[in-house]
C-alpha cells in the first residue's frame, strides 16, 4: 500500500500531549471489533485511549449534542490504534474482501483485480507506515471512529456500517436522494451524518473525506483540512 496522502505533506510539531483513557461519560462500543479479532495491542494499553485535548473536545461536543438532541449521544467505535494494529487490520481487511468477492490472492491471473482491490481499500485504510513523518491517523491518538447511539446504547442506522468499503460510506452519499425526496430513509441517514459532523466540527474536529465516521483533531489530516501550518500530534506509541 502507498504510504503518502495529501495531508502527509503537513509537518508535525509534536505537542507531547499524553494519551489518556477515555472517560466513562463517553460510551465505548464493546466488544471492540479489532481487539476481539486478535489485533496486537500492547499489554499495558487497550484501544480506548486518545490525546487529552481530543477527549476534552469530545466531551464538550457530546454536551452540545445532548442539549439539542437529548435522546442522542456518541458511541465510540475505535480510538488509538498503534501501527502494528493498523498492519494487522489492513491484512485482515484485504483477506476478508478477497473472500467476499471470490478473489484468490494466490492466483496470478487475479493480479490486476487484487491491485484494484488494494487501491480501493487504501482509500479507507491508511498504510501501516513506521516513518514518523507519515503516521497513520489513529496512531497519533488524535483520530476517532464515532457514531450516534440512543439512550439504550443502541447504534443508530447511519446508512452504512463503520469500515464498510465503498462509496456508500462517503459522508454525502445520500445527499442527492435526500434532496430529491425528504420523506425517504436516505434523508434520515443523511441528516444523522450531518448531525454527527456539525457537533464535532463545532469543537474543531476534521472529518475524513471518504468516511462519515472518522474524525480527528491535531493530526496531519486535521492540519490539512483546516489549513493549519503544522500538525500537533505525531505517532503516540510511547507517550504516556
Amino acid at each position: 500500500m502507498s504510504s503518502m496522502r495529501i495531508w502527509n505533506k503537513k509537518p508535525i510539531n509534536e505537542s507531547g500531549e499524553a494519551l489518556r483513557e477515555i472517560p466513562s461519560s463517553l460510551f465505548c462500543i464493546e466488544p471492540h471489533p479489532y481487539f476481539s479479532q486478535g489485533a496486537p495491542y500492547p499489554d499495558v494499553k487497550h484501544p480506548w485511549y486518545l490525546r487529552e485535548g481530543v477527549i476534552k473536545r469530545l466531551v464538550r461536543a457530546q454536551e452540545f449534542l445532548q442539549i439539542k438532541y437529548p435522546d442522542l449521544r456518541f458511541g465510540i467505535f475505535d480510538a488509538w490504534r498503534p501501527v502494528p494494529v493498523q498492519a494487522f487490520m489492513v491484512e485482515l481487511v484485504i483477506s476478508q474482501e478477497c473472500l467476499r468477492r471470490g478473489l484468490n490472492p494466490d492466483d496470478m491471473s487475479n493480479k490486476s483485480a487484487l491491485k484494484e482491490l488494494v487501491n480501493e481499500i487504501e482509500g479507507f485504510w491508511a498504510s501501516p507506515c513506521l516513518d514518523p513523518k507519515l503516521p497513520p491517523p489513529h496512531s497519533t491518538g488524535g483520530a476517532v471512529d464515532i457514531t450516534l447511539i440512543d439512550l439504550n446504547d443502541a447504534q443508530l442506522d447511519m446508512g452504512s456500517s463503520i469500515d464498510e468499503i465503498g462509496s456508500v460510506s462517503l459522508p454525502d452519499y445520500y445527499l442527492e436522494a435526500a434532496n430529491e425526496n425528504p420523506e425517504t430513509q436516505a434523508n434520515v441517514w443523511h441528516q444523522r451524518r450531518c448531525v454527527l459532523f456539525e457537533v464535532l466540527r463545532d469543537q474543531g474536529f476534521a472529518r475524513h473525506p471518504k468516511e462519515w465516521w472518522h474524525f480527528s483533531y491535531g493530526d496531519q489530516m486535521w492540519a490539512w483540512n483546516f489549513e493549519s501550518p503544522t500538525a500537533i500530534y505525531g505517532r503516540s506509541d510511547f507517550l504516556t
